[in-house]
């Protein structure tokens, strides 16, 4: 694998980190800016929301702009967000704060995902992808709690002070180890948005919706499962998502390399797999042991997808797969919400948390069958 790929992970773990520590850090952001926990809570979805705004936005108007430019000017564009982050002195600037940081990740990702496919040869691309993912996975692990665990020793301001760091790195790392990749000829807005009228294209597109709608109906809600159902404390719950996120490393690199040998059958299989770990779960989350180890393999069967994924997205809009690539990361967003309202409303009519689970794995079981009929639309055009 190119050197080129650890810049675009390192770039992923400093997104990811951003996007995910505001949540372990909510009670001080609340107590220091005079707001409740419920308006504090805004802040994670307004970056939802301009991670789905941006991505094709941004990548639709940036179309002709060399693609290592592209990847520093957005690793700029969160670096400023941060900054400001960290200098904001009331919740009104901190909101618009976010909002401007979470414009850079849709179109990172999705434009970060064409360039680690163009760097390796097509038998390897799904790989290239999942590194550049293990960022991301890896900022669940390591960046959100040494975050979280800075900004409470500290002050929050401190641990946005670390993380616009780490983008200054990952934007060296970008200026020296990203090679200049042409964007594609003769690509402009309309080519790339003729690519979104494909129907296999929206196909995969809505298999990620429902694909990660399964994992966040669930996980959305899972410090009140474990610790209703399984009996565990909120300190064992901090320990348990670790192990969450472990598997989703796990999970990402072997969904790479499953998915560079067969990726619709790879994708099958993980939403399979997916479906039938959240079913078990609705069992196993009344015991401490039996939840510890279905936590785990639901973080491999979470991240098995990935690359399968947004490799499908690039390969089906081959010729202008920007866009596409970049709405398949608000299509990820877009999933985590709806996912989320989706477990809140089981719970609200009075079914019970085991119920939330039977419904993440419901959602699972859509996504199969969207992938399906993207299996059956190849093999249609391949006979014509």
């Amino acid at each position: 694998m190119p050197v080129a790929l650890l810049a675009l992970a390192a770039a992923a773990f400093a997104i990811g980190t951003t996007e995910f520590v505001i949540m372990g850090l909510l009670p001080e952001v609340a107590a220091d800016l005079g707001v409740s926990i419920p308006v504090a809570g805004t802040l994670v979805s307004a970056y939802a929301l301009g991670v789905a705004i941006g991505a094709p936005l941004l990548t639709a108007t940036t179309g002709r702009v060399p693609r290592k430019t592209l990847l520093a000017s957005l690793m700029v564009v969160f670096i400023l967000g941060n900054f400001l982050c960290a200098i904001a002195s009331n919740y009104t600037a901190l909101l618009i704060a976010r909002i401007v940081t979470s414009f850079c990740h849709g179109s990172f990702f999705g434009v970060g995902a064409v360039v680690a496919a163009r760097l390796v040869p097509p038998n390897k691309q799904a790989s290239a992808i999942a590194l550049m993912f293990t960022g991301l996975a890896l900022a669940n692990i390591l960046g959100v709690p040494a975050g979280t665990a800075l900004g409470q020793m500290f002050d929050w301001r401190a641990t946005f002070w670390a993380v616009t760091g780490l983008g200054v790195i990952a934007l060296v790392a970008i200026l020296v180890l990203v090679p200049n990749v042409a964007t594609e000829r003769g690509v402009g807005l309309a080519a790339e948005a003729r690519v979104l009228t494909r129907p296999a294209v929206l196909l995969a597109l809505l298999t990620t919706v429902l694909g990660f709608g399964g994992v966040f109906t669930v996980f959305t809600y899972i410090a009140p499962i474990l610790r209703e159902q399984a009996g565990w404390s909120p300190s064992d719950v901090t320990w348990l998502l670790l192990l969450f996120g472990v598997g989703l490393t796990f999970g990402n690199w072997l969904g790479g390399k499953l998915a560079d040998r067969a990726l619709m059958k790879s994708l099958l299989m993980g939403l399979v797999a997916l479906a039938v770990v959240l079913v078990v779960f609705a069992f196993a989350s009344h015991a401490k042991i039996p939840s510890a180890i279905v936590i785990f393999l639901w973080g491999v069967a979470s991240f098995i997808t990935v690359p399968a994924l947004q490799a499908r997205v690039v390969d089906k809009a081959r010729e202008a797969p920007n866009l596409a690539s970049s709405l398949n990361i608000a299509a990820f967003n877009l999933g985590n919400a709806a996912g989320a309202w989706l477990g809140g409303f089981v719970i609200e009519k009075g079914l019970g948390l085991d119920a939330v689970s039977f419904a993440g794995a419901g959602v699972a079981v859509a996504g199969f069958a969207a992938a399906g009929c993207g299996l059956l639309l190849d093999r249609t055009n391949v006979v014509r």
